[in-house]
């Protein structure tokens, strides 16, 4: 590489990251903000505290908070045959109740991004009666997380925002058709970290 390339490429790498910035004040935010979901759009919006708070995380209000915590469900019930009946086409997904539709939906993550997949309610209704925890899952703000990848079987109530944040790691890391060691890698880190945070 030419002399004039190499100084392209350090002033490139040089420039500072662009700050995010409250959605509502303008302000700078830190890497750990909060967010808050506009439901109709189904959009994450990033907030700082003070504004924030001023949302709750249910209601009649256009934006939601995010709930910060996942819940580690350690005593969850999904039978091989439950999870089958759902039909979702890879061994990952998020499932959460959306005013908007007035019902559960389900998604996985894929390299295009967050994928519809169509839903059982029936099958929906029998796994809530399995796992009483589920009818406590906040509308639009909180997923019930699943991953059976690889002999998986993990299990949370997280909130959106993560759901959303491992389909853009996905989206950011996946090549090819079977994803690559990086993307792999980056899935296990995820899910490492959220064990990590979660509670019981």
């Amino acid at each position: 590489m030419s002399t004039r390339g190499l100084a392209t490429l350090r002033q490139f790498a040089a420039q500072p990251v662009p700050e995010e910035h409250c959605e509502f004040c303008a302000l700078p935010l830190s890497s750990q903000h909060q967010h808050l979901v506009d439901p109709e759009a189904r959009r994450i919006v990033c907030t700082c505290d003070a504004c924030a708070i001023l949302f709750p995380s249910t209601g009649e209000t256009r934006f939601r908070r995010v709930p910060r915590n996942a819940r580690a469900l350690t005593s969850f019930y999904l039978s091989d045959l439950q999870w089958n009946s759902f039909g979702i086409p890879v061994g990952m997904a998020f499932f959460f109740f959306s005013s908007q539709a007035q019902r559960v939906v389900a998604f996985y993550p894929s390299p295009a991004g967050p994928a519809e997949s169509p839903l059982d309610l029936r099958e929906w209704d029998d796994l809530v009666e399995a796992n009483p925890t589920l009818a406590t899952m906040l509308p639009d703000v909180e997923a019930l997380l699943v991953n059976r990848l690889h002999g998986a079987r993990d299990y949370f109530l997280a909130p959106i925002d993560r759901c959303y944040e491992l389909t853009g790691l996905i989206r950011r890391n996946w090549q090819g058709f079977s994803g690559g060691e990086e993307a792999w890698a980056a899935i296990g880190d995820f899910f490492t970290r959220l064990h990590g945070e979660a509670h019981a």
